[in-house]
């Protein structure tokens, strides 16, 4: 079969031991975003199948109906808002996908750019690069509080990661998080006011849903410290839209650090945030590791080969077999 693997940024697809899945097939791979729906068509249109990794493209009807060879999709990953699921169900398309999860990756990014912001590393590190000689303050980590959103999986590697060094975890949430916040012996805050202006560092790690939508308002973010840092790894809607530019330019918070935006990905630069010093900003590569991409990639891959030898699937829209 063609199978075509759509924006794998880091051009390591081949790389992967899991590529082994795919020795049989006809493999075309892009490394660069399509610039438009036609490019996109243009790229598919001959695959029997193509691989997408999360939710980097947008599969619209209007694109699976101009792909007449295409018998599957196969998803990077367990979820996807991007895709059409009642499309490829209603034009006979089944779309497999993951089912690992990996909390670690983007756990360690979120300690790393905490590390980074409040010790200044890329700052320091980039004054010393230029031959400049260093003038700030960083702030010391150890006794600060940590401020936990959403003590999920990844909230709890981070929590107790973080307590290890010295921190103080203070938590904030639904009833689940508190919950949990309290039998492992964290601070629970008073209320989101308490919880905003009592933190040194904030970290978001809540699930992106219709309910956690911009649930991180600008008056929010105005309680923060001028010192305070606050961390996204999770997803940029959960701060509503220009609300942390607008407090950042206010100076409360002082400091942010995050790998996601509301349109990925960030080319050409341009992303205010890429203009304020004060912020630290990664590409959306808080689950992009080895371990990681062998798993969900081998997950994808793994389905193809399956599809390819008549064997039952894990399918997102089960009802395609109806069809």
């Amino acid at each position: 079969m063609k199978v075509v693997i759509a924006d794998d940024y880091q051009n390591c697809a081949r790389r992967l031991k899991c590529f082994s899945y795919l020795k049989d097939h006809d493999v075309t791979l892009y490394v660069e975003p399509a610039k438009s729906e036609k490019e996109l068509i243009e790229r598919f249109i001959q695959a029997d199948v193509i691989v997408i990794v999360r939710e980097r493209i947008r599969i619209t009807q209007t694109i699976l109906e101009a792909l007449p060879k295409l018998k599957l999709i196969s998803l990077v990953g367990r979820h996807s808002k991007m895709i059409d699921f009642e499309a490829c169900t209603k034009l006979g398309i089944p779309v497999a996908h993951g089912v690992g999860s990996s909390p670690l990756a983007p756990a360690e990014l979120t300690l790393a750019l905490i590390f980074a912001a409040r010790r200044n590393v890329v700052l320091e590190a980039s004054r010393m690069q230029a031959g400049q000689f260093p003038i700030t303050l960083s702030h010391r980590i150890h006794g600060s509080t940590l401020g936990i959103f959403g003590l999920g999986v990844i909230g709890e590697i981070v929590a107790k990661s973080a307590q290890a060094i010295g921190m103080q975890i203070v938590v904030w949430g639904r009833k689940a998080s508190l919950d949990k916040a309290k039998s492992l012996g964290y601070g629970v805050a008073d209320s989101k006011e308490s919880f905003f202006s009592s933190a040194d560092v904030i970290s978001l790690h809540l699930r992106y849903s219709k309910e956690t939508q911009g649930i991180v308002h600008e008056s929010d973010l105005a309680l923060m410290k001028p010192t305070a840092l606050i961390v996204n790894t999770a997803r940029a809607e959960l701060i509503a839209s220009g609300a942390l530019e607008n407090a950042l330019n206010l100076g409360r918070p002082g400091f942010a650090a995050v790998d996601v935006y509301e349109n990925e990905p960030i080319l050409d630069g341009k992303h205010p945030l890429l203009k304020m010093p004060n912020v630290i900003c990664m590409p959306h590569l808080g689950w992009a590791d080895h371990d990681t991409f062998e798993m969900y990639f081998g997950e994808a891959f793994e389905q193809v080969h399956l599809f390819a030898n008549n064997l039952p699937l894990r399918l997102a829209n089960p009802d395609v077999l109806n069809k």
